[in-house]
Protein backbone atom coordinates (compact mmCIF):
# COMPACT_ATOMS: atom_id res chain seq x y z
CA UNK A 1 0.00 0.00 0.00
CA UNK A 2 2.84 2.30 0.61
CA UNK A 3 4.31 1.92 -2.34
CA UNK A 4 1.48 2.46 -4.41
CA UNK A 5 1.00 5.85 -2.18
CA UNK A 6 4.64 6.75 -3.14
CA UNK A 7 4.10 5.89 -6.99
CA UNK A 8 0.74 7.99 -6.94
CA UNK A 9 2.45 11.15 -5.38
CA UNK A 10 5.63 10.87 -7.82
CA UNK A 11 3.43 10.88 -11.06
CA UNK A 12 1.35 13.74 -9.54
CA UNK A 13 4.78 15.51 -9.12
CA UNK A 14 5.33 14.49 -12.44
CA UNK A 15 2.38 15.83 -14.06
CA UNK A 16 2.35 18.88 -11.95
CA UNK A 17 6.41 19.74 -13.06
CA UNK A 18 5.01 19.19 -17.12
CA UNK A 19 1.68 21.23 -16.54
CA UNK A 20 4.18 24.08 -15.31
CA UNK A 21 6.77 23.04 -17.77
CA UNK A 22 4.20 23.14 -20.75
CA UNK A 23 2.82 26.96 -19.32
CA UNK A 24 5.84 28.43 -19.30
CA UNK A 25 7.60 27.24 -22.51
CA UNK A 26 3.97 27.95 -24.04
CA UNK A 27 3.80 31.70 -22.17
CA UNK A 28 7.36 33.12 -22.59
CA UNK A 29 8.86 31.29 -25.32
CA UNK A 30 6.14 32.48 -28.14
CA UNK A 31 5.96 34.43 -31.16
CA UNK A 32 2.68 35.58 -32.44
CA UNK A 33 1.56 35.05 -35.93
CA UNK A 34 0.30 38.09 -37.96
CA UNK A 35 -0.11 36.23 -41.06
CA UNK A 36 -2.99 33.55 -40.17
CA UNK A 37 -6.57 35.49 -40.94
CA UNK A 38 -7.52 35.08 -37.04
CA UNK A 39 -3.75 35.21 -35.60
CA UNK A 40 -1.88 32.42 -34.25
CA UNK A 41 1.00 31.48 -32.21
CA UNK A 42 4.12 29.32 -32.61
CA UNK A 43 5.22 28.46 -28.98
CA UNK A 44 7.66 25.67 -27.31
CA UNK A 45 5.08 23.95 -25.45
CA UNK A 46 4.85 20.90 -26.66
CA UNK A 47 8.47 20.47 -26.13
CA UNK A 48 7.97 19.81 -22.28
CA UNK A 49 4.73 17.97 -23.30
CA UNK A 50 6.21 15.59 -25.55
CA UNK A 51 9.30 14.90 -23.01
CA UNK A 52 6.65 13.97 -20.54
CA UNK A 53 4.51 11.84 -22.67
CA UNK A 54 7.33 10.03 -23.81
CA UNK A 55 9.08 8.95 -20.24
CA UNK A 56 6.19 9.47 -18.11
CA UNK A 57 3.26 8.25 -20.31
CA UNK A 58 -0.26 8.95 -21.19
CA UNK A 59 -1.44 10.15 -18.10
CA UNK A 60 1.08 12.59 -17.40
CA UNK A 61 1.54 13.86 -21.23
CA UNK A 62 -2.30 14.14 -21.06
CA UNK A 63 -2.85 16.07 -17.88
CA UNK A 64 0.50 18.08 -18.93
CA UNK A 65 -0.05 19.13 -22.14
CA UNK A 66 -3.70 19.73 -22.06
CA UNK A 67 -4.20 21.80 -18.46
CA UNK A 68 -0.60 23.74 -19.01
CA UNK A 69 -1.97 25.01 -22.69
CA UNK A 70 -5.39 25.19 -21.85
CA UNK A 71 -3.88 27.29 -18.40
CA UNK A 72 -2.10 29.34 -21.08
CA UNK A 73 -5.70 30.13 -22.74
CA UNK A 74 -6.99 31.06 -19.92
CA UNK A 75 -4.77 33.50 -18.57
CA UNK A 76 -3.01 34.74 -22.54
CA UNK A 77 -6.38 36.14 -23.17
CA UNK A 78 -7.06 33.14 -25.79
CA UNK A 79 -10.33 32.40 -23.07
CA UNK A 80 -12.53 30.98 -25.87
CA UNK A 81 -9.92 28.05 -27.05
CA UNK A 82 -8.75 26.62 -23.54
CA UNK A 83 -11.93 24.41 -23.70
CA UNK A 84 -10.58 23.23 -26.83
CA UNK A 85 -7.08 23.55 -25.88
CA UNK A 86 -7.73 20.72 -23.30
CA UNK A 87 -9.24 18.42 -25.43
CA UNK A 88 -6.88 17.99 -28.35
CA UNK A 89 -3.60 18.64 -26.29
CA UNK A 90 -4.86 16.17 -23.64
CA UNK A 91 -5.39 14.02 -26.49
CA UNK A 92 -2.01 14.48 -28.16
CA UNK A 93 -0.26 14.07 -24.72
CA UNK A 94 -2.32 10.96 -24.15
CA UNK A 95 -1.78 9.69 -27.80
CA UNK A 96 2.18 10.37 -27.40
CA UNK A 97 2.37 8.42 -24.08
CA UNK A 98 0.22 5.61 -25.28
CA UNK A 99 2.42 4.55 -27.94
CA UNK A 100 5.55 5.73 -26.42
CA UNK A 101 4.61 2.93 -23.14
CA UNK A 102 3.92 0.00 -26.04
CA UNK A 103 7.04 0.40 -27.81
CA UNK A 104 10.43 2.57 -26.51
CA UNK A 105 12.22 3.05 -29.50
CA UNK A 106 13.24 6.40 -31.52
CA UNK A 107 11.06 5.24 -34.30
CA UNK A 108 7.97 4.71 -32.23
CA UNK A 109 8.61 8.14 -30.59
CA UNK A 110 8.60 9.69 -34.28
CA UNK A 111 5.26 7.96 -35.04
CA UNK A 112 3.85 9.14 -31.85
CA UNK A 113 4.55 12.81 -32.66
CA UNK A 114 3.43 12.42 -36.56
CA UNK A 115 0.30 11.43 -34.91
CA UNK A 116 0.60 14.18 -32.58
CA UNK A 117 0.44 16.29 -35.47
CA UNK A 118 -2.35 15.36 -37.23
CA UNK A 119 -4.11 15.40 -33.98
CA UNK A 120 -3.60 18.95 -33.57
CA UNK A 121 -3.84 20.23 -37.32
CA UNK A 122 -7.32 18.30 -37.69
CA UNK A 123 -8.25 19.32 -33.95
CA UNK A 124 -7.58 23.12 -34.21
CA UNK A 125 -8.71 22.92 -37.75
CA UNK A 126 -12.28 22.04 -36.33
CA UNK A 127 -12.13 23.62 -33.75
CA UNK A 128 -11.36 27.03 -35.58
CA UNK A 129 -14.02 26.53 -37.67
CA UNK A 130 -16.44 26.01 -34.77
CA UNK A 131 -15.60 29.20 -33.47
CA UNK A 132 -15.35 31.76 -36.25
CA UNK A 133 -18.11 29.69 -38.39
CA UNK A 134 -15.29 29.71 -41.29
CA UNK A 135 -13.81 26.27 -43.01
CA UNK A 136 -11.85 28.01 -45.09
CA UNK A 137 -9.96 30.45 -43.12
CA UNK A 138 -8.92 27.64 -40.96
CA UNK A 139 -6.56 26.17 -43.07
CA UNK A 140 -3.81 29.24 -42.58
CA UNK A 141 -3.41 27.92 -39.18
CA UNK A 142 -2.25 24.62 -40.55
CA UNK A 143 1.46 26.13 -41.63
CA UNK A 144 2.23 27.39 -38.10
CA UNK A 145 0.60 24.20 -36.07
CA UNK A 146 2.98 22.04 -38.51
CA UNK A 147 6.29 24.25 -37.77
CA UNK A 148 5.17 24.28 -34.11
CA UNK A 149 4.94 20.21 -33.86
CA UNK A 150 8.16 19.95 -36.16
CA UNK A 151 10.56 22.61 -33.75
CA UNK A 152 8.84 20.83 -31.08
CA UNK A 153 10.37 17.59 -33.08
CA UNK A 154 13.89 18.35 -33.55
CA UNK A 155 14.31 19.28 -29.79
CA UNK A 156 12.17 16.77 -27.93
CA UNK A 157 13.65 13.69 -29.51
CA UNK A 158 17.53 14.59 -28.57
CA UNK A 159 16.48 15.38 -25.03
CA UNK A 160 13.97 12.28 -24.70
CA UNK A 161 17.30 10.27 -26.22
CA UNK A 162 19.24 11.47 -23.21
CA UNK A 163 16.93 11.66 -20.36
CA UNK A 164 15.72 7.80 -21.05
CA UNK A 165 18.37 6.18 -19.52
CA UNK A 166 17.72 8.59 -16.01
CA UNK A 167 13.95 7.82 -15.83
CA UNK A 168 12.07 4.19 -15.80
CA UNK A 169 9.65 3.16 -17.92
CA UNK A 170 6.24 4.23 -17.01
CA UNK A 171 5.34 0.42 -16.52
CA UNK A 172 7.95 -0.08 -14.20
CA UNK A 173 7.33 3.40 -12.07
CA UNK A 174 4.76 1.34 -10.32
CA UNK A 175 7.46 -0.82 -8.76
CA UNK A 176 9.30 0.86 -5.86
CA UNK A 177 11.83 -0.96 -4.37
CA UNK A 178 10.56 -1.82 -0.69
CA UNK A 179 12.62 -1.33 2.27
CA UNK A 180 12.72 -4.06 5.41
CA UNK A 181 12.00 -2.77 8.36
Amino acid sequence: MKQQAFSQTKQLAYAALGIALVFICTSFVNLRLPIAANGGLIHLGNVPLFIFAILYGRWTGALAGGIGMALFDVVGGWFLWAPFTLLIVGLMGYTVGAIAERNRTMKAYFLALIAACLIKVVGYYGAEGIIYGNWVAPLTSVPGNLVQIGVAAVVALPAVKKLQKYVAAPAQQGTVLSTNK
